[in-house]
Formats: structure tokens, C-alpha cells, sequence
């Protein structure tokens, strides 16, 4: 019933844990957090209650002095219900108990009477039932699928008092039996209570199955965010360790490294947060490497029309004047890749990527075959700038610095230095702006159906980057 809480329990339940393994992403729930999900749930309830339509009845009492009575009671009505504040208590384990206490419900109704055989009469009446009192205990579970259900585990609702008051016609007769009517309608109603709240219980099942415990990144990637451990509950807050593992989709192979083990600090002002650890972020980094996804070709039509440094044999043959004598009036291509995965650290307000991998300079020739004139080792170092956009995580990156070193050369021995600042504007004027491009879309967090983040802050640590945030349901 309690959406919001719920659905990040739930996804200790989903599939089978993994015990030995440390997280990739971390997540805890605050007490703020759990608050929000009492409202949630408590409002789920009342709307459940509203909907109570008590059956009709009928009947007959014998009522001194007049004798036997025929009566019926219908079109029984919630006109006003009252829930006061409903503590929450987190059950060791997976658990959430909700009680409520000192509930109300105003109804109304028609009434209907005959006596003496020949006298009939009819009016209306209020029904004001007080000191209700509901509670409940909600188990979480995997369904068929292997998705998240929430179910209800007991359920025990009472009601202090039942009082009914007729109105107009003989309702002096009702009211001389009303003693009667008490018990039946109390009895009643509190039969209907347990089967509506967990009637509201079960209307969470459809918002559970929107989490994106396997979400789709694109072509290449998808992020598992299954759990390696049961969920932590204690008495403030709920802990979730999740995997937090980009795989290449359809290939879920083990990158050569492991998660190191971290843990969030006791911040408390958020509902949520989130940690993630520079193992999340490095294989992605694996599998897009893995992928081929870290290559690109560079064409002279990717270089600034207002730059002098263009694409050509004869541009670099002022580098390298054997290229121009060889292959002189020629466009050139280059095609940069990474030769291993890169390396995300995190410091304290900092984030740097270590990349290495080759540049190979082809010539184009007039039939487009390509001829290589030379392969240089590539060793950067860039920073990433971390922003959130929407639900996801996004990154921007700005050079640091470059080492270039030759590889192979085909057209002679030649000073490496002379192409380092023609390289060094290839990459920030065409490499890293294609790359941000695709940073900028961002990768998914842990995530529940259609929800929005409020006041983010997002923080680097040594080793993790934190990211607090309230939560909002927008549908």
C-alpha cells in the first residue's frame, strides 16, 4: 500500500541474491523517505475506504408495545471519513507494518418501515462509526515472472463504536430498536475493511513492475540493478545494495575486476540516496570497449571549416614531409580507438578517466581504398564533469592531457612531437564533443514507474559518487 516504500523493498525480493558480492550501487530510504511513502499509502487507503457500500437490510423486530416490525435499511453511503497520523514500523527482515488508529467514517442511508400490517413509513439516517482501527503487515515476494508482488500477511481491523440516528417519518420507531441495527451494521463494516485495504495493497503490483531492475541503455549496453544482499532494515532507514553492473546486452560477462566494498555516509536531510561506485561507472566503460563502441573515424569534414589544419597529405607533410611526397593532394582519414578498457577514478570533488589506444593515419585514395601511413600509442587524461538529467546519470569530459608515442610508421622515421598539437585539436575540437554528445543522454538510475528527483545535490567521495534527492510521483 505503500507505494514508494514498497517499491525499493521490493527489489531485494526480485531475483536470487548473490551473496558474496559486493554492491555496485547502494541505495537508503530515510525516515523523510519512508514518511512520504506513508502519505502515499495512507492516502491509497482512505480512497479505498470511501468506496465501502455496506449491503442492504431488512428484517424484522418485535418492539414493545406496537409488536412486530418489518424494517429495511439501503443506498448505504460514505459521506466523510477521517484517518489520523498511521505510524509506520519497519519489520526486521523485509517487512512494513501500518497502523491506524482513531479512524471515522460518517455514512448515510434510507430507511424503511412497515407495522401495525398497514402502517409504512420511510426516511433517512446517519451512520457515524469512531475509534477505528486497522492494522496491517505487508510481505514482499517475487510473482511468476520474476518480478516484484506485495501482498498482505495479516490484517486485523476493529471499530469502537457504531451510532445510528433515523430521521423524518416514524423514525421515533427506529430508534427504539436502533441497538439492534448497531450491531448488524458494525458487523458488517468491519468485514469490509480488511478485504478494501488489502485490495489497495494489491493496486501497487502494477507501479512495482515498472522498476527497471534490468534497464536498457542502448544498442550496446543494459545495467543490471538486481540485489547482492537482503535489504538492511533498521529502525530509521532501509539500506539496499544493489549490483549496479552494465552488461552488453545478451553477454552478461564478468568484467576482470570487482567491486571494492563502500558504504553511504549517515546524511539524512534527502529521502533518497544513492551511491555509486567507480566499478558501476568502469564497466561500462568494459563494455563498450568490449563492444568496439570506443572507436571512431575522423574525416575532414568533421574538422572546423575556419581551422588551417585540415585532413590532407599535404597538412601533415609539413609534419612529415615524406606523406607529402608519397601521397601528395590526398584527404586522409584517422581512426581512434581505445586498445583496452578505460579507468574511471573517483576523489574527493573530482572524477578522472584514464584512456589509452591507438590513432592510425590512413590515406584516401582516388578509388577510396585506404593506404596506412602511420599508428601512434595514445595516452590521455580527461575529467569528467557529473550532472543528472531526469532519472539518469550524464557526464561531460574535457581534456587534460595527452602522450603520443609512434607505434608503426610506413612512411619513414619522424619526430612524434611535431603532430601533438594537431592531434591534441582533433580531440577536443571532434573526439570529445562526440563522445559528450552521447554522455549527455545520460545512463538510468534505479528508478520506480514515472517518478521526478527534487532538490539533487550530487556529490563525489573517494571511490563512489553520492547523489541525494527527494522523490516525487507524478503519476
Amino acid at each position: 500500500v505503500i507505494m514508494f516504500l514498497c517499491g525499493w523493498l521490493v527489489m531485494g525480493m526480485l531475483i536470487p541474491t548473490i551473496l558474496s558480492v559486493n554492491p555496485g550501487v547502494e541505495v537508503k530510504l530515510t525516515e523523510k523517505g519512508i514518511e512520504y511513502g506513508r502519505q502515499l499509502g495512507v492516502a491509497a487507503i482512505q480512497e479505498k475506504l470511501k468506496s465501502i457500500r455496506l449491503p442492504d437490510f431488512s428484517g424484522k423486530q418485535r418492539v414493545s408495545p406496537i409488536g412486530k416490525v418489518q424494517y429495511s435499511l439501503t443506498n448505504i453511503q460514505v459521506v466523510n471519513i477521517g484517518l489520523p497520523i498511521a505510524p509506520i514500523q519497519l519489520v526486521a527482515g523485509s517487512g512494513v507494518k501500518l497502523s491506524i488508529n482513531g479512524a471515522f467514517i460518517n455514512l448515510r442511508g434510507n430507511w424503511r418501515v412497515k407495522y401495525l400490517r398497514w402502517v409504512k413509513n420511510s426516511g433517512s439516517f446517519d451512520l457515524n462509526v469512531n475509534g477505528l482501527s486497522v492494522a496491517e503487515t505487508l510481505g514482499i515476494k517475487s510473482d511468476n515472472t520474476g518480478r516484484p508482488e506485495v501482498s498482505s500477511i495479516s490484517c486485523g481491523a476493529s471499530v469502537g463504536s457504531v451510532k445510528v440516528k433515523f430521521h423524518g417519518g416514524a423514525s421515533w420507531l427506529y430508534n427504539l430498536f436502533s441497538r439492534y441495527i448497531n450491531r448488524a451494521l458494525e458487523s458488517a463494516l468491519q468485514k469490509q475493511i480488511c478485504p478494501l485495504v488489502t485490495n489497495a495493497i494489491s493496486d501497487v503490483n502494477p507501479r512495482l513492475k515498472t522498476l527497471n531492475v534490468l534497464a536498457n541503455v542502448d544498442k550496446y549496453a543494459e545495467i543490471e540493478y538486481a540485489m547482492v544482499s537482503s535489504p538492511d532494515v533498521s529502525t530509521s532507514s532501509i539500506n539496499l545494495k544493489l549490483k549496479g553492473q552494465f552488461y552488453n546486452i545478451g553477454q552478461h560477462q564478468e568484467p576482470p575486476f570487482s567491486a571494492p566494498a563502500f558504504s553511504l555516509p549517515s546524511e539524512n536531510s534527502n529521502m533518497l540516496y544513492i551511491g555509486m561506485s567507480a566499478f558501476t561507472v568502469n564497466s561500462a566503460a568494459f563494455v563498450y570497449h568490449k563492444a568496439g563502441a570506443l572507436s571512431m573515424y575522423i574525416t575532414d569534414d568533421m574538422i572546423p571549416k575556419s581551422s588551417p589544419i585540415r585532413l590532407t597529405t599535404n597538412t601533415f607533410g609539413t609534419f612529415i614531409p615524406e606523406i607529402s611526397k608519397q601521397f601528395p593532394g590526398l584527404m586522409m582519414k584517422l581512426l581512434v580507438k581505445t586498445d583496452k578498457s578505460p579507468v574511471v577514478t573517483f576523489e574527493p570533488n573530482s572524477a578522472t578517466v584514464q584512456a589509452t589506444g591507438t590513432v592510425t593515419a590512413y590515406a584516401i585514395q582516388p578509388d577510396n581504398t585506404l593506404t596506412p601511413l602511420f599508428i601512434l600509442n595514445l595516452d590521455t587524461s580527461v575529467s569528467a564533469r557529473l550532472f543528472l538529467t531526469g532519472m539518469k546519470l550524464a557526464a561531460s569530459l574535457t581534456l587534460n592531457k595527452m602522450n603520443l608515442t609512434v607505434e608503426t610508421s610506413y612512411v619513414g622515421e619522424f619526430q612524434v612531437r611535431s603532430l601533438s598539437n594537431v592531434l591534441q585539436l582533433v580531440l577536443k575540437w571532434v573526439v570529445i564533443p562526440t563522445v559528450n554528445v552521447q554522455l549527455g543522454k545520460g545512463y538510468p538510475l534505479p528508478a520506480l514507474g514515472k517518478t521526478a528527483l527534487e532538490n539533487t545535490q550530487l556529490q563525489i567521495q573517494k571511490d563512489y559518487i553520492m547523489i541525494g534527492t527527494d522523490v516525487k510521483f507524478t503519476a
